[in-house]
């Protein structure tokens, strides 16, 4: 098991949204939510989380977490059930400023 995962958190969610839900491995802890609706139940995960852990875990840059998000997570499509990454207004909005 990697210990970045919470089987109790993934158990939970799957309980109460379904046994299709689709998880990133190692990235439990940016778990934001379930999204629900006329899509189908996906897990949703806060990116710059997503980053702050592989800089904090894998010992990468942030150039390094985003550039590896990018080409092997958010680009990864795996069923209907693929997860979904978000990132915030306040992160976009605060970026657009200090440009």
């Amino acid at each position: 098991m990697n210990e970045r995962n919470n089987p109790k958190l993934r158990e939970e969610l799957a309980t109460s949204f379904g046994d299709d839900l689709l998880f990133a491995d190692s990235f439990d802890s940016a778990i934001i939510g379930v999204s629900i609706g006329c899509d189908s139940e996906r897990v949703i995960y806060d990116t710059e989380k997503m980053a702050e852990i592989l800089v904090t875990f894998d010992d990468m840059t942030e150039q390094e977490a985003w550039e590896f998000l990018e080409f092997n997570t958010f680009n990864a499509y795996v069923g209907e059930h693929t997860p979904i990454y978000l990132s915030t207004i306040q992160e976009y909005v605060s970026v657009q400023i200090q440009s």
